[in-house]
């Protein structure tokens, strides 16, 4: 009989183990990262949740996944990988949804957010939007250790930001004037609590 309880209370860890181990494998933090900020806060979220974070890169499709957490750069006026990810095969049902976009400027910054929305409205469907909850954090650049292709693309993009008379400056068009050749990192991983609150 103390056999039969013992093993029985073996048994019963070894599924909730499992279940717990099965509830992460339908979770998936996909990340998008030019300077690696991005990459940052889809690995240090991994750590605290156990969550496996994969490059947009590697992922073949989404179809696997209940919770699907998508961290990507701010980059050339979207999110890099944003739109290809989400164009492969998704059924929504009953799955959610959650992106963080990653820039320079003030995530608090209300000009900033508009910005982003309306690139968020350009590179996702309705039913993605519409179930999607949506994040905005702060990344960071070091200038020494662009590469070339980067470093003329940033260089271009400075010059064409000082072009502008200043009330035609937003506010990453500004942040990316400040932060022009220097080395900055606003990452702020406190900014992963909301997430954490969501997936756990």
């Amino acid at each position: 009989m103390n056999f039969f309880y013992e093993f029985s209370g073996r048994f019963f860890v070894l599924k909730i183990k499992n279940a717990f181990l099965w509830e992460k494998i339908l979770k998936i933090i996909i990340y998008a990262s030019v300077y690696g900020s991005a990459k940052k806060y889809a690995e240090e979220l991994s750590r605290i949740t156990g969550i496996k974070a994969k490059s947009f890169k590697e992922l073949k499709s989404l179809s696997d996944f209940e919770t699907i957490i998508y961290i990507g750069a701010l980059y050339a006026g979207g999110v890099l990988g944003l739109k290809k990810t989400f164009q492969k095969e998704l059924n929504l049902n009953g799955k959610k949804i959650i992106i963080a976009t990653v820039g320079l400027s003030d995530p608090e910054n209300n000009e900033n957010i508009s910005n982003i929305q309306e690139s968020l409205i350009l590179q996702l469907s309705n039913d993605v939007l519409n179930c999607a909850k949506i994040f905005y954090f702060r990344g960071g650049i070091d200038y020494t250790k662009l590469k070339v292709v980067n470093k003329t693309m940033m260089h271009l993009l400075y010059k064409k930001a000082l072009s502008l008379p200043p009330e035609k400056q937003n506010a990453e068009t500004k942040a990316m004037i400040e932060t022009y050749n220097k080395k900055v990192d606003f990452v702020d991983f406190d900014s992963l609590k909301a997430i954490v609150s969501e997936v756990l």
